[in-house]
């Protein structure tokens, strides 16, 4: 499976059982990559994307148990999980980065700089919510 996850730059991910943020041209992006194949999520995240849905833009599949439930090559959009279990399944991993400190008490705990994972390539680009966002990729 492929893991998309929101971070800040301390690579906080949640405040309070919120999103720290959300961003109309990081969620296009995101469902550009995922076209033509499986995009898992539980219902908390699913809200942000019901209208893209329901306009048929993408295949999105909702389970609570998402993680266990995506196969190979499928992407799954990560916000409130802990992806660390998961790490034999990981192919690949997508971080949408807000090149900004959020208040936090949830965080991304699988640590990139490790084998087995390798920076593949970053990119900027601009939100409708952030002048800059960067895309890290990851893999094995």
């Amino acid at each position: 499976m492929i893991v998309i996850a929101c971070v800040d730059n301390k690579m906080g991910m949640l405040f309070n059982q919120r999103r720290q943020s959300q961003d109309r041209a990081l969620r296009a992006r995101l469902l550009q990559r995922c076209r033509g194949c499986k995009l898992w999520m539980n219902a908390y995240s699913f809200r942000q994307f019901q209208e893209q849905a329901e306009a048929g833009n993408v295949s999105i599949c909702v389970a609570e148990n998402f993680l266990q439930q995506a196969a190979d090559g499928e992407y799954c959009f990560v916000e409130n999980a802990d992806v660390t279990e998961y790490i034999a399944k990981i192919e690949r991993i997508i971080l949408f980065c807000w090149n900004r400190e959020y208040p936090a008490d949830f965080f991304w705990r699988l640590p990139l700089r490790e084998r087995p994972w390798h920076f593949l390539s970053s990119e900027d680009f601009c939100g409708t919510s952030h002048a800059k966002i960067t895309e890290e990729v990851y893999g094995r």
